[in-house]
């Protein structure tokens, strides 16, 4: 399974037009393949949208992106919106759960970390020696790596109820020695964190 991620920055007070267009196209899309999520951002670069599609692999990814292109509704009548458009394909890791159609949220914290060059066993190894601690405070949607796009690049997506519940989790893992992982700020150059909520048509919610 890989999953695209496309994330598109938009122009100021437009979002919730391009959810709506987008949605009502999502209508027709949807019975070539089904999204996974669809959200915008709460907190962190505002005017932003991301959505999630699975494949099986890179064939089908291919063989459908070129089906919708053929009908009249896809892409959605979006463009004159967007100012930045970003997509990667990413390959969850082996002790990853599936990103699953569900009411988990509605707040979803997308992490990113851009790694050192060959530092991605050592990363993967960090976590599995602590995530079953980690998980048992609240449930981990995905981690998963870049396949294509930027390079030595991981996501992860974390669920909650309220950002209430964000920090008092985030606060526990911390104070028992939990989470993060010990050892790993030398793996990573880069974070990015952002809050997202998803649209109403979305999957996940």
């Amino acid at each position: 399974m890989i999953y695209e991620f496309r994330t598109y920055d938009l122009k100021p007070g437009s979002v919730q037009e391009v959810i709506k267009r987008f949605g009502d196209a999502y209508e027709h899309r949807q019975k070539l393949s089904k999204l996974t999520a669809f959200w915008y951002t709460k907190i962190g670069p505002l005017n932003q949208i991301i959505h999630v599609w699975p494949y099986e692999d890179a064939a089908e990814r291919s063989r459908i992106r070129q089906e919708a292109g053929t009908k009249d509704y896809w892409p959605p009548k979006i463009a004159d919106f967007i100012v930045h458009q970003v997509s990667e394909v990413m390959v969850p890791w082996s002790f990853s759960p599936a990103l699953m159609a569900g009411d988990h949220g509605p707040y979803y914290e997308l992490r990113s970390y851009e790694l050192v060059p060959g530092m991605l066993k050592k990363m993967q190894e960090r976590w599995q020696s602590n995530l079953e601690k980690r998980v048992e405070l609240s449930p981990l949607g995905a981690v998963m790596s870049v396949d294509l796009g930027t390079v030595n690049k991981i996501v992860h997506v974390w669920p909650y109820k309220s950002l209430d519940q964000r920090a008092l989790v985030r606060k526990e893992a911390a104070e028992k020695g939990i989470w993060p992982p010990k050892g790993g700020g030398k793996d990573f150059f880069k974070q990015e964190n952002k809050i997202l909520l998803p649209a109403p048509f979305s999957p996940m919610q």
